[in-house]
């Protein structure tokens, strides 16, 4: 049974984590600047960077999530690793998630990275689908986090990690196409989707399938995972990083999208996963189409990035601490049981506040 969670990052996702688990468990946040706002659970200032900072936070504490930009993560699991902390994590980053994997062989604790939406939510919800056929001929996810109501060319607002966002447009994508693993061009592989009467394209990004590809290689002719934006957004995205050559100078690149995309209140969440093939001998196609919008809780606003974000990685530390899930080595997100996740706290509130004109 975990008692102390250590937080690590205290931004737009990471306060709300704190928030959720603090209400079963003693919390403690860190962040590298000190926040006017009032917190319900411990604050320390620290530089989270410092293994030293790191090690002397995770002391007193049998479990830690890491709410901070993918590039801090390697050092933070092999830190927690190391003292025998269970570790969480929202990495999207490729690179991370086969570093932690391997650390995960020799840990004493939990290794869960990739425990938010995309991945984590996704996966969790393509599993649940595909478990239902015998046989499996197509796994196809998509996801969409964007403003309610977009404006400009690019439609978006960076209502997470811009970090996260450049790299996944960057780095290539694994993908399992006529049967073999490969990796493909972010940004790549257009198409139009349809939900709820409103049209969006969605593009190969990389990390969303996390473990998947290797779960199912050998299993299924198609798995692919795409990001949903508003049409003309992959168009601009292109040009700017490619054609203009940003992709070459991250940190240019953030501040400039950051500057010229104003945060927004309203946003919405989409998730739409589809699967093909045979149960019971018959040839069957299963769907899950969803939206989810902004909630208040506790009198608070958030966004719907962060609340979807937020209670699924709170369910999966929840589902580690009452036993439902391994209490060492490495989780992979489609390997926790769907109706596990949604029946438990945290993860029913994908039921509870979906979005009822869905």
């Amino acid at each position: 049974m975990i008692k102390k969670i250590g937080i690590l990052g205290l931004g737009k996702v990471g306060r709300l984590v704190a928030t959720l688990l603090s209400s079963k468990y003693e919390v403690e946040g860190i962040d590298h600047a000190k926040s006017d706002e009032e917190f319900s659970f411990e604050v320390k200032i620290g530089d989270v960077s410092k293994e030293e900072t790191i090690r002397d936070f995770l002391k007193d504490k049998e479990a830690i999530v890491s709410c901070l930009p993918y590039f801090l993560n390697i050092k933070i699991a092999q830190t927690a690793a190391d003292m025998g902390v269970h570790y969480f994590d929202l990495t999207e980053d490729v690179p991370t998630l086969n570093a932690i994997q391997e650390m995960a062989k020799d840990s004493k604790a939990v290794m869960a990275p990739q425990c938010g939406l995309a991945p984590g939510f996704i996966g969790i919800l393509g599993a649940g689908l595909y478990n239902q056929f015998s046989e499996i001929r197509s796994v196809k996810l998509r996801v969409g986090a964007l403003p309610l109501h977009p404006m400009g060319q690019l439609g978006y607002s960076f209502t997470w990690s811009a970090d996260g966002v450049i790299n996944e447009y960057i780095n290539d994508a694994e993908v399992i196409h006529n049967g073999e693993r490969k990796m493909v061009s972010s940004l790549d592989d257009v198409e139009s989707i349809n939900i709820n009467g409103r049209q969006y394209e969605a593009f190969s990004t990389s990390g969303g399938l996390g473990t998947m590809c290797e779960t199912l290689d050998g299993k299924v002719d198609t798995l692919n995972y795409k990001t949903m934006r508003y049409p003309g957004h992959r168009n601009g995205m292109k040009l700017f990083l490619y054609d203009l050559g940003m992709k070459n100078d991250r940190k240019t690149a953030k501040e400039i999208l950051t500057t010229a995309l104003p945060l927004v209140d309203d946003d919405i969440v989409l998730v739409y996963a589809a699967v093909e093939g045979k149960i019971d001998g018959q040839l069957r196609r299963k769907e899950f189409s969803q939206s989810y919008q902004n909630i208040k809780l506790d009198g608070k606003d958030w966004r719907a990035i962060s609340w979807t974000t937020a209670c699924s990685i709170a369910a999966v530390v929840d589902l580690v601490s009452e036993g439902k899930l391994k209490n060492k080595g490495f989780i992979k997100q489609e390997e926790i049981d769907l109706k596990l996740f949604l029946d438990s706290h945290f993860g029913s509130m994908y039921e509870t506040y979906k979005d009822k004109n869905n």
